[in-house]
């Protein structure tokens, strides 16, 4: 059976249990901040378990994609190690809001278990809650076990414990105690040696969970208590590649053929053999994983970058690179050769990462080359420090530096280590690190107070399309304390005219004001979980009382006019540049607005010229706002509306007219293009392979910018005499400068040329060594100049010279290659110790090297100490 296969018979034996199929959700979550990925079959439908969405359907299934890299489910480091855990997997799911129960979950698994997929009911275990007895003191799931003696014997129903049979959502929310089933895959000849129930979770990689049933009866407050949810839910998540590994007969989860295209084809890049040395074994379990992970996390919109779920992405393709680079002797990017065989394997389940290729190939051939790059120039700062490392192990601090700072792997700089006979100071890196993770730990730490409910089952509305101010009511409120923030205060209204961040466009400020007057300050709205909440610094005195709720017109207004004009730039690209344009990502803010997009070079000054222009006329022609809501999915599409990849749309949505213009967009727009007065682009640059960002400005910002430049332009002018043609009087003073720079560089050619003859006269021999250091009045260049042509004329020289170059020290050390080689001189390690002297350091080959420092005064120590090297 293949892969296909299984997934298609999956959501068909739901579909026939009146199951609404739904695709997968984007990987990568947007209005969760508890959330940087999909972690769970369960994550998108959060606001349906917390009651604050009506789902399309109170019975759901489908296959989720989800990413797990760190926390009590997974850690990136193993992945590769056995052959069941991965970063990007598959769950098959089927969920049930306050419909069916444990009952039919359990009826419904096995069905499709032994039934339909045809496991032999003797190789599957199953586990119940066997109850606990701390401060929730819950009782065994007896219902659910007398549910599983109908269908398996008794002594294949084991106990489970809190931690493996209570599934909690986090700290906070819905949860409830579950049933697993687990496989056992071993030869009859390993069963009969140990028996099976001893090996359910044990970490056994032929004895694996690949169901779990999730009974969601209860809700977990801050203080730790569990209150009865009035409305039980199910929640299945079935591992797909583990499920795929069963049904195909194999005892791996590489072994199926979700992965031995992808293993094949690094077979034949890498001329490397799966299955032969179990270091290249890892090496290709790893790649094959998070080529996955990679790409899938960018067709859903999320690059590599330095920061959040970004920086997540980028540390699993530098582990693949890094693998590679050790392990299968790749020392070119090869990892997005893999994409193609990816998408033809996975494009028909998931369209997106087959429509989303090429831009997933750019990106990550850029960031394999950069890291490439960052390793070899890890491998230059390690021999350094092997070289200054006088006993045989290597200080963690330094290990944990290279790591830290320059991104340069540990095991990598162990390996490297133990094959100088060297050993690495592992307790003092992971010192470092664990001080590094308690810093960052501490920075981000937040306590998040239940909510205290004032209106039991109020409904939000969002006015803010129609209204700027509205009387409205605190539904509930909760307090929120962050090491950054504070104490804050999140309240939930009845209805609301705030916009919350989404979309790309910042959320609005304002202020609430009571029938007094006294007044509090609304300082971000933001959605969690469907739920728009406002964020202020303090309550308001009368919490049950009418509220009036104030929008910050000016603020709302100047985003508007950004976010209209990300709209006129988008149509304006495509036009101008080609259809293969589409956005991936904004920011829309009341001072500037930010537009990333697919695009493969550069935009030349003709083409920004001729993109302002489009938007700007559209300004001028004051187009006017065409808004429908509640539009059918499949008709503004027709209507030529585009879908996002990476955004979640519900079945009906709102579009954004503006002429030709058409967008699915559920941000504020100005009412008319010509509100927006002028559009300016400041900048144009790269974001990854692939991806162009354009920053630009609108409305008065635009003012202000023709203000500054006229300012400077005056200034500038007065600068040049208050020249008529003040261009090419600018370019008279570059020529100029140019002219005279020359001249300059003759002349210390000559003055080093000078020098030379002199200096020559003041070298000394020392044991076959002759010998200077003095310090001159050259810049770097002359010295260098100096230096080399001295060798020249000069065997067997050791040359140090000084200089103090406009309050900065600089060391030049220039060795005789046969010194180098007979003499053991090195230029680079020299001058790096002569640094200490002048409070800098430095660099370089064996035979030329250079430092700078802060500390001229040293320079005179310096030289006096380079003859110790004699």
């Amino acid at each position: 059976m293949t892969s296909q296969d299984i997934r298609s018979k999956f959501l068909k034996f739901f579909e026939a249990k009146k199951h609404l199929i739904v695709p997968s959700a984007p990987m990568v979550i947007k209005n969760d901040p508890t959330l940087m990925f999909v972690n769970s079959g369960m994550a998108p439908f959060k606001e349906f378990f917390l009651g604050n969405s009506d789902p399309k359907s109170n019975r759901i299934a489908d296959s989720q994609k989800c990413l797990r890299v760190s926390g009590k489910h997974n850690d990136l480091e193993e992945v590769g190690y056995d052959t069941y855990h991965h970063t990007l997997f598959e769950m098959l799911g089927n969920w049930s809001f306050g419909d069916y129960f444990k009952k039919e979950a359990i009826a419904w698994a096995w069905e499709l278990l032994t039934e339909v997929y045809g496991i032999d009911k003797d190789i599957l275990y199953v586990t119940v809650f066997e109850g606990s007895d701390d401060n929730n003191n819950l009782k065994m799931d007896q219902e659910a076990y007398d549910i599983w003696k109908q269908y398996i014997s008794e002594d294949r129903i084991l106990m489970g414990n809190k931690k493996d049979n209570f599934w909690e959502m986090g700290d906070q929310g819905p949860c409830g105690p579950c049933s697993e089933i687990h496989v056992d895959i071993r030869s009859a000849e390993e069963k009969a040696k140990v028996d099976g129930k001893s090996l359910v979770n044990m970490d056994h990689p032929q004895v694996v969970e690949i169901w779990n049933l999730v009974f969601m009866q209860y809700n977990r407050k801050a203080n730790g208590s569990l209150e009865v949810l009035p409305n039980k839910h199910i929640d299945t998540g079935m591992g797909f590649e583990r499920l795929c590994m069963v049904l195909q007969g194999v005892q791996s989860n590489y072994d199926t053929d979700v992965f031995t295209p992808i293993i094949l084809e690094i077979e034949t890049i890498t001329n490397k053999d799966y299955g032969k040395d179990e270091k290249i074994d890892v090496a290709i379990r790893v790649i094959s994983d998070h080529v996955r992970a990679v790409a899938f996390s960018i067709a859903d919109g999320q690059l590599p970058s330095n920061t959040g779920a970004g920086y997540v992405i980028r540390r699993i393709l530098r582990r693949a690179v890094r693998y590679g680079f050790t392990f299968l002797d790749k020392k070119e990017p090869f990892i997005y050769r893999l994409v193609d065989v990816l998408s033809k394997k996975m494009g028909t389940a998931f369209p997106e990462i087959k429509a989303q290729k090429q831009l997933i190939e750019n990106v990550i051939k850029e960031e394999e080359s950069s890291f490439l790059r960052t390793l070899e120039q890890g491998l230059i700062l390690l021999n350094r420090i092997v070289e200054e490392t006088k006993s045989d192990t290597v200080l963690g601090e330094k290990a944990f530096e290279l790591y830290d700072t320059y991104g340069f792997p540990i095991d990598l700089t162990a390996l490297i280590l133990s094959e100088k006979n060297l050993k690495l100071d592992e307790k003092g890196f992971e010192e470092q690190l664990q001080i590094q993770k308690n810093r960052s730990r501490k920075a981000s730490e937040t306590s998040t107070e239940d909510w205290t409910i004032l209106v039991e089952d109020a409904e939000q509305e969002f006015i803010g399309y129609d209204a700027l101010e509205a009387n409205v009511k605190i539904t509930r409120y909760r307090k929120v304390t962050s090491k950054k923030e504070g104490d804050m205060y999140q309240l939930v209204f009845n209805l609301t005219p705030f916009y919350a961040e989404g979309g790309g466009q910042v959320g609005d400020k304002g202020y609430l004001e009571d029938v007094n007057g006294d007044v509090v300050y609304i300082l971000d709205t933001k959605k969690e979980n469907n739920v728009i909440i406002h964020f202020t610094k303090n309550l308001p005195e009368h919490l049950e009382e009418t509220h009036r709720a104030v929008v910050d017109e000016k603020q709302r207004y100047r985003t508007e006019c950004n976010h209209t004009a990300t709209h006129l730039l988008h149509q304006a690209l495509r036009e101008i540049l080609g259809t293969h344009v589409e956005q991936k990502g904004s920011a829309v803010h009341s001072k500037h607005l930010r537009f990333d997009f697919s695009h493969f070079s550069k935009l030349t000054v003709e083409e920004l010229r001729d993109v302002e222009n489009f938007v700007n006329a559209r300004i001028d022609g004051k187009l006017p706002l065409e808004e429908q809501r509640n539009v059918p999915m499949d008709k503004a599409i027709s209507d030529g509306a585009m879908a996002l990849f990476g955004e979640k749309y519900g079945d009906t949505v709102r579009t954004v007219r503006f002429g030709q213009s058409i967008e699915l967009c559920g941000g504020t727009h100005v009412k008319n293009t010509g509100d927006i007065w002028h559009f300016k682009i400041v900048s144009e640059s790269a974001v990854a392979a692939g991806i162009r960002r354009i920053e630009a400005i609108t409305y008065d910002a635009v003012k202000d910018f023709y203000f500054e430049n006229n300012r400077a332009y005056f200034e500038m002018k007065d600068l040049l005499n208050n020249a008529q043609e003040p261009v090419k009087a600018l370019q008279n003073l570059q020529e100029e400068n140019v002219s005279l720079k020359k001249q300059i560089e003759q002349l210390l050619k000559d003055k080093a040329k000078n020098l030379k003859d002199d200096l020559k006269n003041e070298i000394t021999e020392h044991n076959g060594v002759n010998f200077i250091a003095k310090k001159v009045d050259l810049d770097a260049s002359g010295i260098k100049d100096l230096c080399f042509e001295l060798g020249g004329e000069v065997d067997n020289l050791f040359a140090i010279f000084g200089a103090n170059n406009d309050g900065k020290a600089l060391l030049s050390c220039y060795i005789s290659k046969n010194l180098v080689v007979h003499r053991d001189l090195n230029a680079g390690q020299i001058v790096r110790e002569l640094g200490k002297h002048i409070q800098g350091g430095g660099g370089g080959q064996p035979f030329f090297a250079t430092a700078g420092g802060k500390n001229p005064a040293g320079i005179a120590d310096a030289l006096e100490a380079a003859k110790s090297y004699l």
